[in-house]
């Protein structure tokens, strides 16, 4: 009866072990993803006096970060960017970014230090706001 019940808790051990390193391998797999794509995410100039007065509203997402954002936009200038929704992990003063871009009328600004993933990801979803773009 011992021998059995050592191997059932043997087994059960085993298992679990190989349960944990597939998630494990998973996970390094969705963060280096992640990772790619914050880093592949490129801006394109936009001429803002070329958009008209109106709301826009966008997103961008690379799995770990998501943004959505809605754009003000009075006499050819952003005037005021809402963060409607914004998943981060540490990313939260990203946020900031987003009176930068105002004050500065562009999109590809300087990011928020210690912030930079989630600030990529907001500068990214206004420009599709402004753009359009998914």
């Amino acid at each position: 009866m011992k021998l059995s019940r050592n191997r059932i808790l043997l087994s059960a051990a085993i298992i679990l072990l190989l349960i944990g390193l597939i998630f494990t391998t998973v996970y390094l797999k969705s963060v280096a993803d992640y990772k790619k794509a914050v880093k592949e995410t490129s801006f394109n100039s936009i001429d803002i006096s070329n958009i008209r007065d109106g709301f826009y509203v966008g997103e961008y997402d690379v799995d770990f970060v998501y943004a959505k954002v809605k754009v003000t936009v009075e006499n050819a200038a952003i005037t005021n960017i809402d963060i409607l929704e914004h998943k981060n992990g540490r990313g939260k003063p990203a946020e900031l970014v987003i009176d930068k871009i105002i004050a500065e009328q562009k999109i590809d600004v300087d990011t928020i230090s210690g912030a930079t993933n989630s600030s990529i990801v907001i500068k990214k979803a206004v420009e599709n706001a402004l753009t359009g773009k998914k």
